[in-house]
């Protein structure tokens, strides 16, 4: 009985589109096509929140900032209902970071503390090195082999159009500081979840888990990573000094930002779509995520322009993603009962579309049909197996909520991924531009029809 009530429940707060609207084919064009000539909204967002803004770590004063300048920024825009929405979160704060080989062959290296990684204290902490080449043969081995150690745990991450190696090579990092703590390991290094050859180490998110206790983690860049492989293979004891000083702050405040454009029936199910405005606090989040805000608050802006959709366009700028997706747990339970016609999200850069994908094949077909049309000339093709992209509308997902993915190319997403590297030159503006265009032409499709402006009449 529970388990069909929560059944209807999840029905419930979803809405079929079969009474939707679905606009002349020439005027989504006709909308697409001049976001893919003319946009300048999204780079206008980018460049103003990476330039005015910079680094936004979730839960301090720069995201603070970043939420400021959001509201003030949709609120020029014309968007409606523009409030924050607040909730708390544990913040974890970096410190001083180094590392450096003492013996066989003294040299520093690039180091980057892991997200909740404990701390060194100022003084650091020497250690030998034990190597694994992967976090399945480091769980293998004894404990004793570990303890009082400093781990490093190798990988080879290799670049992919669709991302998909970044669930299978960031194991170490998600995995490998709690199997550290857990064999009594001093310290641990990974080397960086990326695909580049620059000297930036990428850092990300991890938890000590299973009561594991915090100890210091941290990610080398690729090449230090690779040139601590080649001294390894001399054969000889290798000692590294390494400081990692980090602390956790307690409760603070972080937020998302919400946004609107209203639609003629405000008892009709809304759109919602957005990304996320924290970003990590080595470079200005740019592609990560500021590309992804600009992309759809510029495609939800370009519907405002042309008219008034008949259901409305929430956007949400989504705080503390980086850290654990709090802001789409926050919002989620802020909006328990809200029914969506859609829910998508943009956060994998701003590199073409390539494809895009939804249930509304099955559910929808002339829906999805208007869809593919729209999306072809852009060289966006369908693709069936899709997932639902985007860790801050995963809970309105797992809610019920149907969803649309518009996938990006990630072959070098993760050269800059996390790193000191995530910085406004990075965006392609024609890559960018193609990204609103898809995006304008979904939302013009889902949205109900759009009522043109009313015009006065000549005395």
């Amino acid at each position: 009985m529970i388990k069909t009530a929560i059944t209807a429940a999840l029905l419930a707060a979803t809405s079929p589109l079969s009474a939707q609207i679905i606009p002349p084919p020439e005027k989504v064009a006709t909308l697409r096509d001049a976001a893919l000539d003319h946009d300048d909204y999204a780079w206008d967002i980018a460049e103003g929140l990476t330039t005015e803004v910079g680094q936004r770590m979730a839960g301090t004063e720069a995201e603070g900032r970043g939420r400021d300048w959001a509201v003030r920024k949709l609120r020029a825009m014309g968007f409606a209902n523009v409030r924050v929405e607040p909730f708390d979160m544990p913040v974890w704060v970096r410190g001083a970071e180094s590392a450096e080989i003492l013996a066989p062959f003294p040299q520093k290296m690039a180091v980057t503390a892991l997200g909740n990684s404990g701390s060194t204290g100022p003084a650091g902490v020497t250690g030998e090195i034990v190597a694994f080449d992967s976090v399945d043969e480091f769980k293998a081995a004894p404990d004793s082999a570990v303890r009082g150690k400093i781990v490093f745990v190798d990988h080879r991450m290799i670049p992919t159009q669709d991302g998909s190696g970044y669930g299978q090579f960031g194991t170490p990092r998600r995995q490998g500081p709690t199997v550290a703590s857990k064999k009594g390991a001093l310290a641990i290094i990974i080397r960086s979840i990326g695909t580049d050859h620059h000297r930036n180490p990428h850092t990300g998110v991890q938890r000590f888990a299973d009561g594991a206790t915090p100890i210091p983690a941290g990610a080398l860049s690729v090449p230090d990573a690779e040139q601590l492989a080649r001294i390894l293979k001399r054969g000889k004891p290798v000692t590294m000094h390494l400081t990692l000083v980090s602390q956790n702050i307690g409760i603070r405040q972080s937020g998302n930002v919400v946004a609107e454009v209203p639609g003629r029936d405000p008892t009709a199910p809304m759109l919602l779509v957005g990304g996320h405005l924290d970003s990590w606090d080595l470079g200005t989040g740019a592609i990560d995520n500021a590309s992804g805000l600009a992309i759809l608050t510029a495609a939800a802006k370009r519907i405002m322009d042309a008219g008034r959709p008949l259901r409305t366009i929430r956007v949400v700028w989504f705080g503390a993603e980086e850290v654990g997706g709090f802001g789409g747990i926050a919002y989620q339970k802020a909006h328990p009962e809200q029914r969506y016609t859609i829910a998508g999200e943009s956060d994998f850069g701003a590199d073409r579309i390539w494809r895009f994908g939804t249930k509304l094949s099955a559910t929808e077909p002339a829906t999805y049909a208007a869809l593919t049309a729209a999306l072809a000339p852009l060289g966006i093709v369908n693709y069936d197996k899709a997932e639902a992209n985007g860790t801050d509308i995963g809970p309105a997902v797992e809610a019920g909520a149907p969803w649309l993915s518009l996938s990006q190319d990630g072959t070098r997403y993760f050269d800059y991924h996390h790193t000191p590297d995530d910085t406004l030159d990075k965006i392609d503006p024609a890559q960018l531009r193609q990204n609103v265009a898809a995006w304008t032409a979904a939302l013009a499709v889902l949205s109900g029809g759009i009522a043109e402006p009313k015009r006065s009449k000549r005395r």
